[in-house]
């Protein structure tokens, strides 16, 4: 038997607390969770094959080049705007598009990638990895943080 996690009870419908209801059955609004979110990353859901994380990337910030070479990437922009640069090297990144609300992001496993905003206010976005990249519950405040500690 298992425990099934639903956010209830909070004054607005659509918030939720922001902590990792992995690896039991869960049902969210992401749009609300995924504006809601103002940590540069949090982990929402993680289970034995994937893992769901919401970002929050500042103006002028990047979420900065990296690659992951076992994991599959699923990105969704919820708001703001930026650009996505991607490639098969790190000093060839070949694949470049402009993103805002509603652009889906997929990342090949092996393929460098970096999001930089370049609008005005926060990129919210929400990212499914497939298998987990981050250690269950993993909140970052800051890139700063999130850039300090290796996962």
């Amino acid at each position: 038997m298992f425990r099934l996690n639903l956010p209830l009870g909070n004054k607005n419908k659509n918030s939720v607390t922001l902590k990792d209801y992995g690896p039991d059955p869960f049902v969210v609004n992401i749009d609300a969770a995924t504006i809601q979110n103002d940590a540069f990353r949090t982990v929402l859901w993680t289970g034995e094959n994937l893992q769901l994380t919401l970002m929050s990337i500042n103006a002028n910030e990047e979420i900065g080049l990296e690659m992951h070479p076992n994991i599959d990437q699923f990105l969704r922009v919820e708001q703001g705007e930026g650009m996505v640069r991607m490639g098969n090297q790190k000093s060839n990144l070949t694949y470049e598009r402009s993103i805002s609300d509603g652009t889906a992001i997929l990342v090949p496993a092996g393929t460098w990638h970096n999001i930089i905003n370049t609008g005005k206010k926060p990129i919210k976005l929400y990212s499914i990895y497939a298998p987990p990249k981050h250690p269950k519950g993993t909140i970052h405040k800051t890139k700063a943080e999130a850039t300090s500690v290796k996962d």
